[in-house]
């Protein structure tokens, strides 16, 4: 009976999505429009992160916004204009898709204020998470659900305790673009212990070419981490400091252990990336994949 009341307490439910950032990459696109709200095919990113996030268990999502950030609320929430045109239609497919947003999970919203870093914007979930285990998700990474990484790194915090980061190899020429880890086998092919963390290494100090990619599960143990972390690079406060301090001293919060994917992940952090994420989900569509192909195949070999 003590065993079920605890891993009824430390059951993960809660998700937090930082979406504060500016979005200068996408720019003039983002003047007026959260990057998060840049479709993907005909769903905007963030959605496909929320539905991930209650893919794995997660219903429960906060939304760590800031200005200009009100799309967000509103993709989330009913439209019962638009519903009801789409009812009286008879349009009961389009009505299902644009219902879908806002039956997805119970969302919340807290907005960050001063853009101060991401750790920063972890930190402002605190109130809501309270004393449990909890995801954060970041939404330039779209992992494809044929490939349930966040699942597996809330089995891995479960069993382990502490604290796990989402690992991919990457080559070493390219490492100085992440965070990267060092970390010891644990006996589980994809499962690393990390004890140290370096961000945006040269290829020469790189400890390894494991780089940290956008999904965390994370002990409540690093909000009181991050109080105590100083502002660093743009006097912003880094999220992989405090995991740095946890990994080299687990006494503070537990262990920090890493899931190493190697799946299927589409980054839509730069416009090249966000073009190539969208080919390649479009490619992927049963109802799109026939005839988008056969028409990439014509242009790509008249191009060449």
């Amino acid at each position: 009976m003590v065993l079920d009341m605890a891993t009824s307490r430390n059951r993960i439910t809660k998700a937090v999505i930082p979406a504060a950032g500016l979005g200068t990459r996408f720019l003039p696109a983002t003047k007026s429009t959260p990057k998060e709200m840049l479709p993907v095919v005909d769903k905007p990113a963030i959605q496909y992160v929320v539905e991930e996030a209650v893919t794995a268990g997660l219903s429960d999502v906060l939304m760590v916004t800031g200005r200009n950030k009100r799309p967000l609320e509103d993709h989330f929430d009913r439209n019962y204009e638009l519903e009801e045109v789409l009812r009286t239609k008879g349009d009961a497919a389009k009505l299902t898709r644009v219902q879908e947003s806002s039956d997805l999970a119970t969302m919340h919203y807290v907005r960050q204020g001063d853009p101060r870093g991401l750790g920063h914007a972890v930190l402002c979930a605190a109130p809501h998470v309270g004393d449990q285990p909890f995801a954060v998700l970041l939404g330039d990474d779209l992992i494809d659900p044929r490939d349930p990484l966040l699942s597996r790194m809330t089995a891995v915090q479960q069993e382990r305790g502490g604290s796990v980061i989402a690992l991919m190899e990457v080559p070493p020429e390219t490492i100085h673009l992440y965070g990267c880890a060092a970390a010891a086998p644990t006996g589980q092919d994809d499962v690393v212990r990390v004890s140290d963390l370096v961000e945006k290494p040269t290829e020469a100090e790189a400890p390894s070419n494991l780089a940290i990619i956008g999904r965390y599960v994370l002990d409540p143990a690093v909000f009181e981490v991050l109080r105590k972390t100083q502002p660093g690079r743009g006097g912003e406060i880094q999220l992989t400091d405090a995991l740095q301090a946890l990994a080299s001293d687990p006494s503070l919060g537990g262990p920090v252990h890493g899931v190493v994917f190697g799946g299927r992940r589409y980054d839509t952090g730069d416009r090249g990336d966000y073009l190539r994420a969208i080919v390649r989900l479009a490619c992927e569509r049963e109802d799109l994949g026939p005839d988008f192909r056969e028409w990439l195949r014509g242009y790509v070999s008249k191009e060449m």
